[in-house]
């Protein structure tokens, strides 16, 4: 509306100046008497009515032309509108079939998923639960066995568990050893001191690699008065020569390039009871195969060797490692928290 009143305001002026020129033409005439003032009059108002004729003709031309444009305007506005909404109805149908899909995976994991996952959950907690049971009268067992002191380093974790220091010490009270070695010291050190000094008899010597832990396992074994039972010695990790092998999936891999430093361990005749928790994984593959050649013309005739942590693949392998290399030994799966292998000679 406001541009028809911008393009009517021009013509209008313009129409009114010549319509008051024109209308004035005929009484100028006449005063000067060059017409009749009858008809100059009357040809002022056939100028007059013309004017308003054409003014209003050319009024309406210009409001058709404005109703054409917003016409115009109005088709170009539905369009868009038209437009937008479609995009935005084809948006919406696309989101509810995105949310339909969802609502389909939602109802498959409600369905299938979640309940496969509590029943898991819940094999899991039980499962746990007996361990827990299992581990629980393993110690009490060991703490009523070994009359230990009431305040016992804890088990589990890094440590041994309880049910792998009961498989040691029923060893340790059936070969009655005089020397034990184990490959690591810990809490484990101290309760096999415990399971010596109760046979009257034999000593541990733990071989640490690491002299904040031999330290540390000094000083429970101080603690715990098994100084004249229990020695840690510190044998650091020094190099060797590594084995190239195959993988059961046909990777070839290399052994681990460090051990305890033998020079340390010369000295240990006669050892009855081997306990192979050492060194720690991240030493290299297969670490702890070292043990088993290195002390195997130091062992006892009756001696065991028990390998803890056989539930890896490393610990596993290396076991068959050592069964192909001594022929003679024989090998005996027991049930352990972490899984433990026990190794002796056959007819032993």
């Amino acid at each position: 509306m406001r541009s028809l009143r911008r393009r009517l305001l021009p013509l209008l002026l313009t129409a009114a100046s010549v319509g008051a020129i024109a209308v004035l033409i005929p009484p100028t005439l006449a005063a000067f008497g060059l017409l009749p003032w009858p008809q100059a009059l009357i040809l002022s108002g056939f100028v007059l009515l013309g004017g308003a004729v054409c003014g209003l003709a050319a009024g309406l031309l210009l409001v058709r032309r404005a109703v054409h444009a917003l016409s115009a305007e109005v088709r170009t506005h539905t369009r868009v509108v038209t437009e937008t909404v479609a995009a935005e109805r084809l948006e919406i149908a696309e989101a509810t079939e995105d949310l339909s899909e969802v609502r389909v995976t939602v109802g498959r994991l409600e369905e299938q998923v979640l309940p496969r996952q509590r029943r898991q959950i819940r094999r899991d907690m039980l499962a746990q639960g007996r361990d827990n049971y299992e581990q629980h009268v393993a110690w009490t067992e060991l703490r009523e066995h070994l009359d230990t002191s009431a305040f016992m380093p804890s088990l589990r974790g890094w440590a041994a568990s309880p049910d792998l220091m009961r498989l040691v010490v029923r060893h340790i009270d059936r070969l009655q050893p005089g020397l034990v070695v184990e490959c690591g010291s810990g809490a484990s050190s101290v309760w096999m001191g415990y399971a010596l000094r109760r046979q009257g008899r034999g000593r541990v010597v733990a071989i640490e690699h690491e002299v904040h832990y031999a330290e540390q396992t000094r000083a429970m074994v101080a603690e715990h008065g098994l100084d004249d039972v229990v020695e840690v010695r510190l044998a650091p990790l020094v190099e060797i020569e590594p084995t190239t092998l195959t993988d059961p999936d046909g990777e070839e891999f290399t052994t681990a390039d460090r051990w305890y430093d033998t020079s340390a361990l010369s000295d240990l005749e006669g050892i009855g009871l081997l306990l192979v928790d050492g060194p720690p994984e991240a030493t290299g593959r297969q670490a702890r195969y070292q043990a088993l050649p290195a002390f195997w013309p130091n062992l006892a005739d009756d001696a065991v060797i028990v390998l803890d942590d056989t539930d890896r693949k490393d610990e596993r392998a290396l076991g068959e490692r050592w069964l192909e290399e001594y022929p003679e030994l024989r090998r005996t799966e027991e049930p352990a928290e972490k899984g433990a292998h026990v190794f002796s000679r056959k007819g032993a």
